[in-house]
């Protein structure tokens, strides 16, 4: 589901530099004059590269959507049990940002600028291929007996959805002064619990 993209090295490491910036000052102050002082070449040689800031952020996305793709084929693949894939996907994703921050930092960024319809796709294929994992493991775990059915499927999915978004959220206005991985597991620990049937 996840949409591919063909990058080159070069834009890979223009990311790794933008995703830099973005940790240390907010995706605001991400310019392309900073940017190609950070990778010591010019704007001219940036614009060989990426059309745009935008365009750096969209790329950003789809290395995003592709990594949870593959992350939750790999989950779903080691983990038969509802209730413990569930766990397993989410310790994946907390993994996953601590060490890359910066790509957190990018999703919560399109909150603040105005619409754009290449960015509104990529944020919706995001969504779509995390949704379309968590509704296959809720809805198996729901026929398995595991989890609640007193729940819509796509209600439970919306309610752990928040709650993922939510503490990520918190996560970063605290400066990313926590324990995300910790923190997190133990939430969804709670959310195991309150829609598990045993």
């Amino acid at each position: 589901m996840a949409t591919t993209t063909s990058i080159t090295p070069r834009q890979l490491e223009i990311i790794a530099a933008a995703g830099q910036l973005i940790s240390e000052d907010g995706y605001a102050r991400l310019t392309t004059k900073r940017l190609a002082e950070r990778m010591q070449f010019s704007e001219a040689a940036l614009y060989r590269h990426f059309a745009s800031k935008e365009d750096i952020l969209v790329k950003m996305l789809e290395l995003l959507t592709a990594s949870v793709q593959e992350r939750m084929e790999l989950v779903t693949g080691q983990e038969e049990r509802p209730d413990m894939r569930l766990r397993a996907m989410f310790d994946s994703h907390f993994t996953y940002f601590k060490a890359h921050p910066e790509y957190l930092m990018a999703i919560f960024a399109t909150n603040f600028m105005e619409s754009s319809p290449v960015i509104d796709t990529a944020i919706k294929n995001l969504m779509e291929v995390m949704r379309h994992h968590l509704r296959a493991v809720v809805s198996a775990g729901q026929e398995a007996g595991t989890f609640t059915r007193a729940i819509p499927t796509d209600m439970l999915v919306q309610i752990v959805m928040g709650t993922f978004r939510l503490h990520m959220l918190q996560w970063r206005m605290t400066g990313k002064n926590t324990d995300v991985k910790r923190v997190g597991n133990k939430l969804i620990d709670t959310v195991l619990t309150l829609i598990s049937t045993r």
